[in-house]
């Protein structure tokens, strides 16, 4: 080689070597190939089993969750582990459901070229969901000896607590129904009184080859809380005796849920409080004198309350109500009522003291009104009354003795009438809202004897009964029906004046809609009067105009009825129409638009509230 060939040489060789000195270092094969799995696909899972279990088995498996993050972030041998622990976790997974003898095929199919995922196919059959073969439901503690010893209100507590054990011989078997029956049974038994109960052996022994569990279940239900001290905080006007009175339970009663809950609802009613908490001392070293809570806050004094409002039956009106909770500072509630319309003028007041010995109330009360019914009728009524009462939120029980007057004027007649009478007024609710009812029935109830006597009529004995059964039933996919029966009767010699209040008219919001208010009745001589019997019916069905409006109702309905001297004297009248119903917080409001097939002419019904 020349001098000049080898200098050449050696020049590319130290150019050659500072040009790579200078360029980026290449990745090797390995690194690179693990940097491309770090951002590839995901593992593809794909799960065969019948709904819903296919559902529980994506949101829970580890091979689906980690599958979803790549590849790259899982090496392979945890990806082995998670596959091999598969079959077990899915076993896990659908014995909670009651399927303990599966067929589970599980295989991994990897990715045909570089960049594609993998597949892990899951195919699951579950087989027959488990049967409960035996059920052993032992008691233990106070509840159990009681019974042993005869006492029928354990013995009725202990079958009870069985009977609705929601886990029956032959029932599916499913670990959340198995966790909530335990839950519910603890519940129920707590609420009856033992308000310490605990489980202190439970199992679920599973045959897998007979595909079936039995069940072994022992409760303690530790001692029975009877009532021994009321403890009052919050009283600052009002008495205790009041609260005590309107507990209504003797020392010694088994201090249930139900027990707490009703007295909590008395209180509250009792219109003397605004706000009121109930509860009991859970110790179980004081079981047998528990202590009963009562948190409170008085309501204020006085309260005025001033209203607007109209009706088709009366029109449009104006009132004002003073309550005063403690009147002469004795126990003692004063309400006063004055209204003042276009049609009807009134006044009503009661006194009365505040809940005593049964939860009775004795009361004093009085009411004038002046209504003109048409341009030829007028009607004045006063009456005072003196009877006793008592309230709770199944049933109203009201005596009295009443001392009434009332004058009817028309074109042609002067009425004027006396009575004294005494007087039986009941309401029977049975429902499962008071203010806005959907199913169960309400009935009202009143029976009356008196002696009377007229400006034009001789003195007699007179005796009146009326009735008012009211129904609610849902009938299915969003439809409600209401059914409505009332009736009432005077029995009384001919030729013997009784006040207009206790005759009967009908026609009107809350009767036969379609005729005006009072409008049926008997006429006498060219002039509608009032007469000794009447029944009326109704039947409506509603349903929400939307699922977006669950508030808003339309309705359909027919009102038969009518009015007269006798049973045998009866012309019933039909009326039938459409109807908006708002059901409002404070009950529901009713538009309706009526057609009255006699008189063949439409009216418009407005009302607000539930007659009982």
């Amino acid at each position: 080689m020349s001098f000049w060939s080898a200098w050449a040489a050696a020049a590319a060789l130290l150019l050659a070597t500072g040009c790579a000195s200078m360029a980026p270092p290449v990745a090797a094969p390995d690194a690179a190939a693990s940097a491309a799995a770090g951002t590839g696909l995901a593992v593809v899972v794909q799960i065969e089993a019948p709904a819903p279990l296919d559902s529980l088995l994506q949101r829970n498996l580890d091979v689906v969750r980690l599958g979803r993050l790549g590849r790259g972030d899982v090496d392979e041998s945890e990806w082995s582990r998670l596959i091999d622990a598969t079959p077990t976790q899915v076993r896990d997974l659908l014995e909670t459901e009651g399927y303990f003898d599966p067929l589970i095929l599980l295989e991994r199919v990897p990715g045909r070229a570089d960049g594609e995922a993998d597949v892990v196919k899951l195919a699951v059959s579950p087989g027959e969901r488990a049967k409960v073969a035996r059920l052993t439901f032992e008691a233990d503690g106070e509840l159990q000896r009681e019974a042993e010893r005869g006492d029928a209100d354990a013995q009725l507590t202990l079958a009870d607590l069985r009977r609705s054990w929601p886990l029956q011989v032959g029932d599916d078997f499913r670990n959340p129904a198995w966790a909530s029956a335990k839950a519910a049974a603890l519940a129920r038994l707590r609420s009856a009184g033992y308000a310490a109960a605990a489980w202190v052996g439970t199992g679920a022994e599973v045959d897998a080859a007979q595909n079936t569990v039995r069940l072994f279940v022992v409760i303690d239900s530790g001692p029975l809380y009877r009532y021994g001290v009321l403890q009052v905080d919050g009283l600052v006007r009002q008495e205790a005796e009041t609260v005590r009175n309107l507990a209504a339970f003797p020392r010694g009663a088994p201090v249930s849920e139900t027990l707490l809950l009703d007295f909590q609802e008395r209180l509250q009613s009792a219109g003397l409080f605004e706000s009121v908490t109930v509860t009991m001392d859970t110790d179980p070293a004081q079981a047998g004198e528990t202590r009963i809570l009562v948190r409170l806050r008085e309501a204020p004094l006085q309260v005025y309350t001033f209203g607007l409002g109209v009706s088709t039956n009366t029109g449009p009106r104006a009132s004002v109500e003073h309550l005063y909770r403690r009147v002469f500072g004795r126990a003692l509630t004063a309400r006063n009522k004055a209204e003042w319309g276009a049609r009807k003028q009134a006044w009503e007041g009661e006194l009365s003291t505040h809940p005593g010995e049964g939860m009775y109330r004795n009361l004093l009360g009085g009411a004038f009104e002046s209504e003109d019914f048409s341009n030829e009728e007028s009607l004045l009524s006063q009456r005072i009354r003196l009877g006793r009462t008592t309230t709770t939120s199944r049933i109203e029980r009201l005596y009295f003795v009443q001392l009434e007057r009332t004058l009817r004027r028309t074109p042609t007649t002067r009425t004027d009438a006396f009575a004294t009478s005494y007087n039986y007024h009941g309401v029977w609710r049975e429902l499962d809202s008071p203010i806005l009812p959907t199913e169960g029935f309400t009935f009202a109830g009143q029976a009356s004897i008196g002696r009377s006597h007229g400006s034009s009529a001789a003195s007699g004995v007179f005796g009146r009964a009326y009735g008012r059964l009211t129904g609610y039933l849902p009938l299915g996919r969003n439809w409600y029906g209401q059914a409505r029966l009332e009736s009432g009767q005077i029995f009384v010699k001919q030729g013997i004046a009784v006040p207009e209040t206790q005759l009967f008219r009908a026609g009107g919001d809350d009767s036969v809609r379609g005729y005006s208010y009072r409008s049926l009745g008997v006429l006498e001589n060219g002039v509608l009067s009032s007469g000794k019997v009447m029944l009326t019916s109704s039947v409506e069905v509603a349903r929400p105009v939307s699922v977006n409006l669950p508030a808003l109702w339309g309705a359909v309905f027919v009102d038969i009825g009518d009015v007269a001297n006798s049973l045998q004297g009866l012309d019933y009248k039909t009326g039938y129409g459409v109807g908006v119903r708002w059901r409002s917080p404070v009950g529901p409001l009713r538009l309706d638009w009526a057609w009255a097939r006699e008189t063949r002419q439409g009216r418009l019904h407005f009302s607000v509230g539930i007659a009982f």
